[in-house]
């Protein structure tokens, strides 16, 4: 962890000593450490202690003046923003954008991954709010370990212990360690929906959000690999460092693949490809006449999978199917006819989760037919899993 930068957050409970340990080893590793503190922190150990130990100015008021955009400056370097200990207050500050101390503006102005250790009483850690913040900040993509069972501070027995220094370590170690895993390695993903003009002013589409699609490229960026994101139209800010290329219909995102495929190690198809376009193309707006209907006269898309397979380049190609019945075996039915080497699934019609959500719950099948139901997980996640599946794909070719 040499040079890398991290934000500790402590928030105000009995645990935030213990991390004080935590800094020590973080800085031993190499790790330069901000310390940000909760408005109440300061109450169980002061900002000169983590001072001292960490060897830098300790942010813990956002209304000293020489010092007023320290979170923004603090937040704007840093690589992993870890919070130990995570008290309910500041898990619920956190899940619902409030900013009124150092901790929570510096989190709220971080752009990057998020690590949190809670500590609290176990009634605390078992009420229907805390759980439901959680669930919001998993959502987003936000990282837990779960505290440990055992005597609490207020004398009861139960889950809600600081997780041991060490395991927040090896947490820590890891993500640096897998941040470059897949350094050398070059992907060609797609990301979106694509649109089929009737008109000048209409459109054949679906809902999909492209989120799923970018996630994996700023995954792969993060974790070191080399990316080309192609996208169909979508309001989302392509990560930074990715060669990125739009497009609007199949047609032109299938050359786009075509063309970049022989320099990819990787093709990860995360688009949804529309299946049809209009046979013809209106030159002008068509008008509606009273009550009559229109008919629209559909044909087939290229299949962009299909053509890749017809290449046979040797690449470790995925792809995605969003059904809506039938779920595994719609999805073993594609990952054969398309020669693909893993297939990502998921039922749209599933409330809450696939197009436009930042969540999903997917199935991965392989080639083998071995079949991996995820729970409900964050894109960023899903992601990462998918990603590590992968890799152990490349390094076996």
């Amino acid at each position: 962890m040499k040079n890398v930068k991290i934000i500790l957050g402590v928030s105000a409970g009995i645990a935030s000593y213990k991390t004080l340990d935590l800094v020590r080893l973080l800085v031993k590793e190499g790790a330069e450490v901000r310390v940000v503190m909760s408005a109440n922190a300061a109450q169980f150990v002061t900002p000169l202690t983590f001072e001292a130990i960490s060897g830098f100015p300790v942010y813990c008021s956002i209304f000293d003046a020489q010092n007023s955009m320290e979170h923004i400056r603090v937040a704007e370097n840093a690589d992993l923003f870890v919070v130990a200990p995570a008290t309910a207050s500041i898990l619920a500050k956190m899940a619902n954008g409030l900013a009124d101390d150092a901790l929570s503006c510096t989190h709220l102005a971080f752009k990057g991954p998020v690590l949190v250790a809670p500590a609290m009483n176990d009634g605390m850690w078992n009420h229907t709010a805390v759980k439901q913040n959680i669930s919001t900040l998993k959502s987003r993509g936000v990282e837990f370990i779960d505290p440990e069972s055992g005597d609490l501070a207020c004398g009861a027995i139960g889950q809600g212990r600081l997780a041991d220094i060490t395991v927040i370590l090896d947490k820590i170690k890891n993500y640096f360690i897998q941040r470059d895993d897949l350094k050398g390695i070059r992907f060609l993903i797609t990301a979106g929906p694509t649109h089929e003009a009737i008109d000048p002013v209409r459109y054949l589409s679906n809902p999909s959000s492209g989120k799923m699609g970018y996630a994996l490229a700023e995954q792969v960026k993060t974790r070191g690999g080399k990316v080309t994101l192609i996208s169909g139209p979508t309001n989302l800010k392509p990560p930074l460092g990715v060669n990125f290329k739009a497009c609007k219909k199949a047609e032109e995102m299938n050359l786009l693949v075509q063309e970049n495929l022989e320099q990819c190690d990787v093709l990860v198809m995360a688009a949804a490809v529309g299946d049809f376009a209009a046979e013809n193309l209106e030159k002008e707006k068509i008008k509606k006449q009273g009550d009559k209907g229109l008919v629209l006269k559909l044909v087939a898309t290229k299949d962009i999978l299909l053509e890749v397979a017809k290449r046979n380049l040797g690449k470790v190609v995925v792809g995605f199917a969003a059904e809506t019945q039938n779920l595994v075996e719609s999805a073993l039915d594609k990952l054969k006819k398309k020669n693909l080497d893993l297939i990502v699934a998921n039922d749209i019609s599933s409330p809450g989760i696939g197009f436009q959500s930042d969540s999903n719950k997917v199935t991965i099948i392989d080639r083998e037919e071995s079949i991996e139901n995820l729970p409900l997980k964050s894109k960023r996640e899903i992601s990462d899993l998918l990603l590590d599946r992968i890799l152990a794909l490349v390094k076996s070719t």
